[in-house]
């Protein structure tokens, strides 16, 4: 398997530490690049007000199973956290869209780290994405 970055992520958190703990909560804007070539592909993308945006955490720890989050000191495996430190560090955010500049995108809500690799993006929906308080297998229509 090999993954082909499409694109760069420009924040304002330059290392580790400065980056926030969940990036939906901030207002701080970034900008996501993508590459000329991958360009075409945001053809009607400023239809969608939120994206959901993956990128590879290229600073992470990679060996990483077990760990402790900023809430909790108990020790917990890494796959029931958000932590960057993880066998593939993939990431995602949700973010506000709030402009397209011809292969640039101008978003709210991202804690990437300046210069992480871009993987995908997608739009978001909250009818598919948004799971609602009490949603069931089966309460769907």
């Amino acid at each position: 398997m090999q993954l082909k970055p499409i694109g760069v992520i420009h924040s304002p958190y330059k290392e580790q530490g400065q980056a926030p703990r969940q990036g939906r909560l901030q207002l701080d804007i970034s900008e996501i690049e993508v590459f000329p070539e991958f360009a075409e592909g945001l053809k009607d993308i400023e239809k969608n007000s939120h994206l959901i945006v993956l990128y590879w955490c290229d600073r992470g720890t990679r060996d990483k199973l077990l760990t402790t989050t900023p809430m909790d000191d108990r020790v917990r495996g890494v796959f029931s956290t958000r932590s960057p430190h993880r066998p593939n560090p993939i990431a995602f955010d949700v973010v506000d869209l709030i402009g397209r500049e011809g292969n640039r995108l101008v978003v709210r809500g991202m804690d990437a780290l300046d210069g992480s690799p871009l993987l995908d993006i997608k739009p978001y929906s909250y009818e598919l994405d948004a799971i609602l308080p009490g949603e069931v297998e089966g309460n769907r229509e």
